[in-house]
């Protein structure tokens, strides 16, 4: 792949802008000398103002997503994309959350952009389990366990209900969960 190509697929800017960094001398070899938009080069040895790129397609990156953002692009609010880097936000092919953890959720978030890889995880026919630890703010009221395996479990703005899930409280406040 041409060189200004890769560098727009990675988020560093559209092609005009990166063939005007090119021809700056902002892209380098690992050694420093200036690169042409032709060069034949290992993608690990090339380097945008002396640092190392980012890892080239497919990518896959675990993100901790704290309290206050949502897992989307279209929110008015803050946004797991904030969190990185403004170039992972123009990655070809897109950078992926792998799920969703709500607003006031925190914790781990896979995010990708590769395809397959989104696809094997997050579509219900492939049955890749997962697994979730809550706390919650109050105690449950004790028709959760029930809830959660009837398959009649629907999120908020959502049409179609969850799938049956197994719903373990732990610890004698209820208020811990695994499921």
């Amino acid at each position: 792949m041409k060189l200004v190509k890769r560098l727009a697929n990675l988020g560093y800017g559209s092609r005009k802008e990166v063939q005007r960094m090119i021809r700056a001398g902002q892209v380098t070899d690992d050694a420093g000398q200036s690169l042409d938009e032709d060069d034949p080069i290992a993608h690990e040895r090339i380097r945008w103002s002396g640092a190392p790129l980012d890892p080239a397609s497919p990518f896959t990156l675990m993100l901790h997503k704290p309290d206050g953002f949502t897992c989307s692009l279209n929110d008015p609010g803050e946004v797991i994309y904030d969190l990185l880097p403004a170039r992972f936000s123009r990655r070809n092919p897109v950078l992926s959350p792998v799920g969703r953890l709500d607003k006031d959720t925190t914790g781990l978030l896979l995010m990708t952009d590769d395809g397959v890889l989104l696809h094997k995880i997050i579509h219900p026919k492939s049955e890749c389990g997962k697994v979730y630890h809550a706390v919650l703010d109050r105690p449950l009221e004790g028709h959760e366990v029930t809830l959660f395996a009837s398959g009649e479990l629907m999120l908020r703005g959502e049409t179609t209900a969850l799938l049956p899930a197994r719903l373990e409280v732990l610890g004698n406040e209820r208020r811990w969960l695994h499921f």
